[in-house]
């Protein structure tokens, strides 16, 4: 299997006041091969915090008209690979959601809508960013505030064009509820792409610029 991906955008700040060591992956949107947006994401380290921040913006036009629209931006705040805090807000279509959790003593509680939710202390969401989320067998979706059951399989390794060099990448498949998509890391766990498909059956691909 041969496919062209760009390389990550992956750099790093040291400010000698915070001590913060950044990583960005800046992804454009296409579906099928139209491009329809963008999705960033910023992963920030300062002392034992790390911050996390996804912001996405996806307009799909019919004869000029906006078809389908999707925002979303979400922070988040973990201790190793525990999620310690989330403020997530989508707005599809023009219908606005929210979700936001934080640790307490008893777990991690997550507020949607009008309803609460205790989970266990340690949860993960889907952070692309961190292949350690692959061997979750739940995660929390920041889109609904879902508790979901996963399913991870590791389907083989492809090779990728990368800035004009074709590199080693593992390819995992992961469903769940309402969700069916690929992800690819090199062998230094280097996130490089993801692919799902739509309900519509139509492929949404992020490619890095």
């Amino acid at each position: 299997m041969y496919r062209k991906f760009r390389p990550a955008l992956l750099f790093l700040l040291l400010l000698p006041s915070a001590q913060v060591l950044a990583n960005q992956w800046n992804f454009e949107v296409y579906l099928d091969d139209k491009k329809v947006g963008t999705h960033l994401f910023e992963v920030m380290d300062a002392a034992e915090t790390r911050q996390v921040q996804s912001v996405a913006d996806f307009n799909v036009k019919f004869l000029f008209f906006s078809a389908y629209s999707y925002q979303h931006t979400a922070v988040e705040k973990w201790d190793d690979n525990c999620l310690r805090q989330i403020d997530a807000r989508t707005n599809v279509n023009g219908e606005p959601t929210a979700v936001s959790g934080e640790a307490a003593e008893s777990g991690f509680v997550v507020e949607k809508k009008d309803s609460r939710e205790l989970l266990p202390d340690c949860v993960m969401t889907f952070a692309y960013w961190n292949p350690e989320f692959l061997k979750q067998e739940q995660l929390l979706n920041p889109q609904t505030g879902e508790y979901l059951d996963v399913d991870v399989q590791l389907l083989g390794t492809d090779t990728l064009d990368v800035r004009g060099e074709i590199v080693a990448a593992q390819r995992y498949k992961i469903t769940a509820k309402d969700i069916d998509l690929m992800v690819w890391y090199t062998n230094d766990d280097e996130w490089v792409a993801l692919e799902s498909i739509a309900k519509t059956g139509h492929v949404i691909r992020y490619e890095l610029s």
